[in-house]
């Protein structure tokens, strides 16, 4: 299937590693120009390294997007550097646990303002530029904790279910404008930050971690957990020009581990 995204201008956030590192290079193969931006300046050169050989156009942005001026720095230079704007794709963000009995209300705070704020202030920023060409996609990196939440993971929780709800609320505001907004909720996935969490609960009981990786897996109906590349093709595939009647949507990349129905 020809994506049409030849030419197609690009920002990925949270791209210089896991999810967003792959959603970057996914939308660099079939032919997009991609502004990735994160902190990090060294990882994110890595993946524009990786872009260009692909064959890919690249560029790197570093940014806070907790502010509104780094949100407003990623696309003045993406816009700058391409000559517009035309697919977003937020994936910028975490949260750490705790749990709810002790959990101080900060950290709720800290897990909404790079998340839930700086998704949507993004999101208010490049559609302008999509209004322009009554074009555009903006795919949120949301997580399955949005509808799954937990005595200890309340902060992302509610930082997820933020960004369902303002997904919801851009698509009623910009679908006349040839704008679509959805979401991936992606369950458990091979991600550094997931083995990086998963090695202190390791450390903790005495084990080897890909054991714990093995046996959250197991858990799961589809027998294992999630590798990035498959939520980058199904994050390339809602940014493409195919995708023309999905608006509003939350896909569950959970492995069948979500319990609600539909």
């Amino acid at each position: 299937m020809d994506l049409k995204l030849r030419g197609k201008r690009a920002i990925v956030t949270g791209a210089s590693r896991g999810i967003g590192r792959c959603c970057a290079l996914a939308l660099a193969r079939e032919g997009a120009r991609v502004c990735v931006t994160a902190r990090n300046l060294d990882l994110l050169d890595d993946v524009v390294r990786e872009i260009e050989a692909a064959g890919g156009e690249g560029h790197a942005v570093t940014a806070d997007l907790v502010s509104m001026d780094g949100c407003r720095k990623v696309v003045r230079e993406a816009a700058g550097t391409f000559g517009g704007i035309d697919i977003l794709v937020n994936c910028a963000g975490a949260a750490r646990g705790g749990d709810i009995l002790d959990l101080p209300t900060e950290q709720i705070d800290e897990g909404m303002a790079l998340k839930a704020h700086g998704y949507l202030r993004m999101s208010q920023l490049v559609i302008p530029y999509m209004r322009e060409n009554r074009w555009g996609r903006i795919v949120h990196i949301a997580g399955g904790a949005g509808t799954s939440p937990g005595r200890g993971n309340i902060p992302l929780s509610l930082a997820n279910i933020a960004v369902l709800n303002s997904t919801r609320a851009l698509t009623d505001a910009v679908s006349g404008d040839g704008i679509l907004v959805n979401a991936i909720c992606p369950g458990m996935t091979n991600t550094q930050r997931a083995r990086d969490l998963q090695q202190v609960e390791a450390d903790r009981q005495g084990r080897d971690v890909e054991d714990l990786l093995r046996e959250a897996g197991e858990r799961i109906p589809a027998g294992r957990i999630a590798e990035p590349e498959e939520v980058a093709t199904v994050a390339t595939f809602l940014a493409s020009e195919p995708c023309s009647y999905v608006f509003g949507t939350a896909v569950y990349m959970d492995g069948g581990e979500r319990r609600g129905t539909p």
